[in-house]
């Protein structure tokens, strides 16, 4: 996500951006409902206070947006989950896309442990609605055997992580 908005905001901090933006916009004044919607619609954003009918800038407020710091980006299979911890997306590069079936499988399954077609699926929901697709991409990925008649699962070694990061 750009960080331009960053921008625009330490703008509006400045008398003289905003004086020109003001220009800019144009001479057109609200009238009525339109400017009270529009009034209460600054006001809950926080970009303006209205002291008894004195409109101005809550130079406080945008202060507050440019002293937020950004969330930081995830990392590892982090990048490839959504805010539920579901997949939203297969990397497209080899590495990365076997860095999220390693955390996965080291998630869903334990070692030593073989699990039925529908144990399988149930540990896999967690990650995604398309648990055939993920449970295929897992053995062909060589991290989850299964069975000849595709009835039972087990993972393949021991070099699968635990996968606590996310």
């Amino acid at each position: 996500m750009s960080e331009r908005w960053r921008g625009v905001a330490a703008a509006l901090l400045n008398p003289d951006l905003r004086a020109v933006l003001a220009e800019a916009m144009g001479g057109e004044h609200l009238r009525g409902d339109r400017r009270d919607r529009a009034v209460a619609r600054l006001v809950e954003l926080g970009l303006v206070r209205d002291e008894s009918g004195d409109l101005r800038l809550d130079e406080g407020f945008v202060r507050g947006l440019l002293a937020e710091q950004p969330r930081a980006r995830p990392t590892g299979p982090g990048r490839f989950l959504d805010g539920r911890g579901r997949i939203d997306r297969y990397p497209v590069k080899a590495a990365d896309r076997d860095e999220l079936l390693r955390w996965v499988a080291g998630q869903a399954f334990e070692h030593g442990v073989v699990f039925t077609e529908r144990e399988a699926n149930d540990r896999l929901r967690r990650f995604t609605d398309d648990v055939a697709a993920l449970r295929r991409h897992l053995v062909d990925a060589g991290l989850l055997e299964r069975t000849a008649s595709g009835s039972e699962y087990a993972l393949a070694s021991d070099d699968v992580g635990s996968g606590s990061e996310r």
